[in-house]
Parts: structure tokens; sequence; C-alpha cells
């Protein structure tokens, strides 16, 4: 389930005092800042106050169809002042039925500035608040508490999407005078969990919160990754890592808790899975900027893994467009199954297909999330299940990054997944049976908790083993034989009964691939 996020009169000046001084947006500029283009209005600018005096700016304008991606707003910032406060609304005017309607996200940039890699990246709530605040001990979720310094801030407008008739906005600035508090130190949540040793760890690595446009606390979604069985979660705010400072109290023994961020471009969604506390990547770009790997690379140096999410969704920005040379795996099914996750997975397939030819070595791996995001989104449907040394995030990362793993609409489903050869060789799942081409392979699937659920074992060459439905006790053991010269890969497909003669069920689980062959 996945969410969304020059013209003739940009800014005039429509400056308001609430009873305080006149001010208001002046000349605009457009400026080239690494990204796609963006527009740069004039400055608001604040006068000095005494403690706990607060003044008020607010300033209107209108964007045409066909806007930058981003339309900043500098707020010139005085000393003394303890606390910003921004709240903002647009106009909704009614549009011809298949035309897009106005959308405008918003977020907010201290003195050091707006460029392409965030230094002064302070928040973003893309379109689910319409008022935030920043001081130094507290900010709005989305947003991260810190030092209020003098300077140039800037208000970020997206209009992720503008009716015929213009989008018409309203920003009001307010600032609150007085002594800082102290900023909290942050406090992450621990790296390790009370595993099993090398054992199967359930996770779910897409999750939205309050922190971004999800309605679930997160002591809510800790609550419920419990219930539904997970060892692992990955926190993935849109565009954010506001929410990492605040899971170190609901991790625990039983819950290891990776932190992430959802990178939400106009071209597709990519998890950052994994990555050191506090780390922020950056999204304002498109695939024709050709920035994609800069930022890929830098969530590998924070520690992290590069998953392109849902890339065949349907909500506008959300198809992925950047490619998957820089994937170190691939999100195939998101929350709960739709035909889009259908066709993500035939396109992953065809990538295994094309990895052949290289003999597997830089196959894919697939993973399944929940991107929930409110009630009744269910988290941990579908889960990863990976195979790990231990239940660590390196441990994790490694297993996820290596295909040993499999993706389960629950925890009550459980599967095994085998192939062998004559004289002992044996290989599961992400991992390659070296034998030779015309050795006889045994292919071994046990399955548990897939009432009348079916076996589909899939090649490359397609789809070359479908069973009977399992009994209603979900339970079932699947033996095909092959060889590396017929198969180049096997991979099992656990399926729900369908109506729909030859259309395949929904998914109820599906594993990588098993490799054959030299």
């Amino acid at each position: 389930m996945c969410e969304d996020d020059h013209g003739h009169e940009y800014g005039r000046d429509h400056g308001h005092d609430h009873g305080q001084e006149r001010t208001g947006i002046g000349r605009r500029a457009v400026f080239v800042t690494g990204a796609a283009a963006a527009l740069t209005l004039g400055s608001v600018s604040f006068a000095s106050a005494a403690p706990r005096e607060q003044r008020t700016r607010t300033v209107r304008g209108t964007l045409p169809p066909g806007s930058p991606d981003f339309v900043y707003v500098p707020v010139e910032v005085p000393r003394g002042v303890r606390e910003i406060h921004v709240a903002y609304t647009y106009d909704r005017p009614a549009v011809p039925a298949g035309t897009q309607g106005n959308a405008l996200d918003i977020g907010l940039f201290d003195e050091r500035g707006t460029e392409l890699g965030g230094r002064g990246f302070r928040g973003w709530s893309g379109g689910a608040r319409t008022e935030f605040s920043v001081r130094a001990d507290a900010a709005t979720p989305g947003y991260v508490p810190g030092p209020v310094r003098p300077g140039t801030w800037h208000i970020a407008l997206g209009p992720y999407t503008v009716a015929p008739q213009g989008l018409s906005y309203e920003i009001t600035v307010t600032l609150t005078y007085g002594e800082q508090d102290e900023a909290p130190r942050p406090v992450y949540p621990p790296e390790r969990a009370a595993g099993r040793g090398r054992a199967w760890y359930r996770g779910d690595c897409h999750l939205h919160s309050e922190y971004s446009d999800g309605r679930y606390t997160l002591a809510e979604i800790a609550e419920l990754a419990r219930a539904a069985g997970l060892d692992f979660i990955n926190s993935s705010e849109h565009n954010t890592p506001s929410a990492h400072a605040h899971w170190a109290g609901l991790a625990g023994d039983d819950l290891l808790i990776l932190l992430g961020e959802e990178v939400t471009t106009r071209n597709g969604h990519v998890v950052a899975l994994g990555t050191e506390p506090g780390t922020f990547v950056d999204w304002r770009y498109r695939a024709r900027d050709n920035r994609f790997g800069r930022f890929a690379r830098q969530i590998r140096r924070a520690g992290g893994l590069v998953v392109p999410a849902h890339p065949h969704a349907t909500c506008i920005g959300c198809n992925w467009k950047f490619g998957f040379g820089e994937a170190d795996a691939v999100e195939v099914w998101n929350g709960a199954y739709t035909p889009d996750d259908e066709v993500a997975l035939a396109d992953w397939d065809g990538m295994l297909v094309a990895s052949v030819r290289d003999g597997g070595r830089d196959w894919i791996p697939a993973m399944g999330s929940s991107d929930s995001h409110r009630s009744p989104d269910v988290i941990g449907r579908p889960q990863t299940v990976v195979l790990a040394d231990d239940l660590t995030r390196e441990a994790i990362q490694d297993g996820i990054r290596a295909g040993r793993s499999y993706v389960a609409e629950s925890s009550q489903l459980s599967l095994s997944f085998t192939a062998s050869g004559g004289r002992g060789e044996h290989a599961g799942i992400g991992e390659r049976l070296r034998v030779a081409d015309d050795t006889p392979v045994t292919v071994r699937l046990e399955v548990t908790g897939a009432p009348r659920c079916t076996v589909r074992l899939v090649t490359d060459q397609g789809v070359l083993f479908t069973g009977d439905p399992l009994p209603v006790s979900g339970e079932g053991v699947v033996e095909w034989r092959t060889t590396a010269s017929y198969a180049a890969y096997v991979r099992a497909e656990i399926r729900h009964e369908t109506a729909a003669g030859p259309v395949p069920g929904a998914l109820a689980a599906f594993t990588n691939p098993v490799f054959l062959g030299r």
C-alpha cells in the first residue's frame, strides 16, 4: 500500500502582520540546486523582539500547472528566537474527471541551506500535516529538534500535483522569542536482540507512523509487530529520520528495530534499510537528474541496504524509474496482494532469467513488506523471513543481501525449500547447487500454515510444476525432479485458490530461487 506526495504570481506582496510588522514575498528567482529545477521566492523578514513575544507573518501566492518540483520560501530568522511555527493551507478546486487536483507538500531547512544532500534539513511532513513547530528541545513528528540559529531558513513547498486552475496557498510563520532549552541527546535502539543463533527470523521492513504520513504511534507499531510474530522491523518514514531517536524504549530482546527511511522521489520510492542512526537521505531529484547513484552509495556508506519499493505501484511518482543497477534487493510484494504486485513479481522473474547469462552472480533478491500506515493495514502482511546467523542488524542485512529469504503473508505460514544432488550435494534458498548439467536434482518443498493453497515451481522457463491444493491442515510436501540443463533456477510460489480459471490466485508465500549448475 503506497501513499502519496514559472508562471505568473508566485508570490506577490501579501504580507499580514496580525498586529505586528508587515512584510511579504518580494521578487522571485529560479535557481538550479543540483536537483530538479527549484524556485526560490523573496524573503520573509522578522525584527528582533523581547523574550516571550511572538511575531507572525502571513504570505500568499499562486503556483500554476507546470511548477517546479520544489518552491522555497526564505525566512530571515533573527537572534533570540526560541521556536519556529509554520502553518499552511491551499485551495482544492473541483477538477474534471481524470484530472489531478491540488496537493502541496511542505518541509523545512535551517540556515545551513537547501543544497542537495541535506545539511540544512530540519524536517518534512509531505501533505500529512497543516502545521509544525521546531525548537531546540522538541519538534513536531517528522521534524528534527535542534538549535534555532539566526540566518536564512527555508520553508520547502512541494507542489505534488497542481490543478488546471493553479494552486493558491497561504503560509503563516510565527516566531516565539526567548532563551532556548538544551537540545536532548538522542538515544537509539540497540543493533542486537536476543536471537536464536542461526535461524529464520521474520521482519517487516516498510512501515509508517505519525512521524510521516501514518496514523500508528511507534508504540502501536511495536505492539502490533510483536503480535504478528515479527522478530525485526525497519523504521521507514517518508524523507525524514525524525523517528530514529524515539524507538529506543520500544525495542527489546524479542524485537530488533532497524532504522532507515523511505526516500520518496518523483520517479519512485526506495527503502533505505538499516542505516546508521540519524541518517538522512535526500529525495529531491528525478531519474533525469542522474543523482540516484550518489544517494544509493550514501545509503551503503551508512550501513544500509538499497531496496526499491513497490516498483509497479500506480500512485503518482511511485513507479520505479531509476533502474535496478544499485539495488541490493527489491520489494516485490507490498501490502495486500494486488495486480501491481503480480506485475512486480513477473518483472523480477525476468531479471532472474537475465542474471542466468552471467551465472546468476548479480541476481537481485526479492522482499515483501506491509507498507502499513494505519488501521486496518496489517503490520506483518507480508513479511520477509530471513535465514541469519543471529538477530542483529548486520546478520539480518547479510541474509537479505544474499537472498536467503522467503516472503509469507503471516507468521502462520512457514516453509522449507531445498535442492539436492545424488552425491549429498545440498542447497537452500538463495544458494547454488553446484552439479553437472545432467545430474539429477531433487527439489523439495515443505509447507505449513497454507490450507487449500496451491504450490507452483517456477524456473527460467516458467511454471514447470503445479500441485494439487494442500489439505485443510495447511501442511504438505512436494518433491520434483529436474536437472540444471532443464532449470537454471527453481523458486516456489504458494498461492490461494482462485475461481478465475487459469488466472493464478493471490500469493500466500514465495521464495527466492535456488540456482542449479556450476
